[in-house]
């Protein structure tokens, strides 16, 4: 006998499009790219090698200026990284990664998931803007904006 069971919403939908509307705002004025990736389960010990393996995996390191930066977050394991390219990480330093981090569990521990989400995204967003405004001569949106679901 087959067990089909529906597969868990970590958000509603409401809460989805708020997403994805930060990210587009935070992309306005930076030719940075941002993407957030949600699973159950990080099928590793550290998640910074799974952001790693999905960042590479979804081609974010093509981007021109190497300014893309990815959102992991394993909702059921309670794990998540950030996994900056290499033409922002450098330019942040480590240690702005790790106080966005400290943010994001902070709001997760309050259990409003898609608000630090938010507000991860729209910091990240004013980092790159300082670091990369947008030029709209040259700068395109290079990546999607949507949020990738994992299993």
């Amino acid at each position: 006998m087959f067990s089909f069971s529906k597969k868990k919403q970590f958000f509603t939908e409401e809460e989805k499009k708020r997403i994805v509307d930060t990210v587009q705002h935070a992309e306005r004025r930076t030719s940075g790219e941002i993407r957030v990736f949600v699973e159950s389960r990080c099928k590793y010990v550290d998640a910074i090698d799974r952001a790693a393996e999905i960042f590479f995996g979804l081609k974010m390191e093509k981007t021109a200026d190497r300014n893309a930066v990815l959102l992991y977050i394993a909702m059921k394991d309670h794990q998540l990284a950030i996994f900056a390219d290499e033409g922002i990480y450098k330019r942040l330093g480590q240690e702005y990664w790790n106080n966005e981090i400290k943010l994001l569990i902070s709001n997760f521990n309050r259990e409003d998931n898609a608000a630090g989400i938010c507000q991860c995204v729209t910091d990240i967003g004013e980092a790159l803007y300082s670091n990369f405004p947008f030029d709209n001569k040259t700068d395109k949106n290079e990546l999607p904006d949507d949020i990738v679901f994992g299993s």
